[in-house]
């Protein structure tokens, strides 16, 4: 037994306020067998008016509800890696243990999201959920579960919690170059335009103490021809 509650919150469409607010109490999966009664399954809502002409809303888009527990949980593993680069993929595979259930879905979640992320039909006891040119939006803990296609719509445990992390490059538009690469360049050349102003450096001192050199012998220069024939 798996005892919480739950709201159900039914919307017109292009208004902010719900219409109703159903709440369930003692959210749960029957243990007994596999037709037990239990919450779990696809809800719709609609409203009505209750004076003449009495019209009816069209029913809304179904909601699945899944109450997880009703099966061991599954394993999820990132390819190639969970650190994965902006603009990269990564793969999230969620494997069920072999012989438990058939017929069966697997959904991928997201910590801080409200509803799955992904849906998937496997072939066998497993799914890859392929995230594609990743964001650092995407960094973040992962689970996934499976569940039956139809009624009972049992779930699994969740899997054990998946970090991924996104790096973001800095290197703009151009994902072929390397930020190593990148460093590399700027620092050799800061070393050339270090090397550049050392020498214009070494060049205006050396005009400098010429300069300087000239204007010191040029008084000497000046008395010894004023008296040429002085002894």
């Amino acid at each position: 037994m798996i005892s919480q509650f739950l709201f159900l919150l039914c919307f017109e469409q292009n208004v902010a306020q719900p219409r109703a607010i159903f709440m369930i109490i003692g959210l749960c999966l029957s243990q007994r067998d596999m037709t037990g009664d239990g919450n779990a399954g696809e809800y719709t809502c609609e409203y009505y008016t209750i004076l003449s002409p009495y019209t009816t809303s069209q029913p809304s888009d179904v909601l699945l509800l899944l109450v997880t527990g009703g099966f061991p949980k599954p394993s999820l593993q990132a390819y190639p890696s969970r650190n994965v680069t902006a603009g990269k993929k990564v793969t999230l595979q969620c494997q069920k243990p072999y012989n438990v259930v058939d017929y069966i879905r697997f959904s991928l979640l997201k910590e801080g999201m409200s509803e799955p992320i992904r849906h998937w039909r496997p072939l066998g006891n497993m799914a890859g959920f392929s995230l594609q040119n990743v964001t650092v939006k995407d960094t973040g803990n992962y689970s996934c579960v499976y569940y039956q296609k139809s009624s009972p719509f049992w779930a699994s445990h969740p899997s054990d919690s998946l970090e991924i992390w996104v790096t973001a490059t800095t290197l703009g538009d151009n994902p072929s170059v390397s930020p190593s690469t990148t460093s590399g360049d700027y620092t050799k050349g800061n070393v050339i335009r270090l090397g550049l102003a050392a020498v214009v450096l070494i060049i205006i001192g050396a005009f400098l103490i010429e300069a300087w050199y000239s204007q010191k012998e040029s008084p000497r220069g000046s008395r010894s021809h004023s008296f040429p024939g002085k002894q």
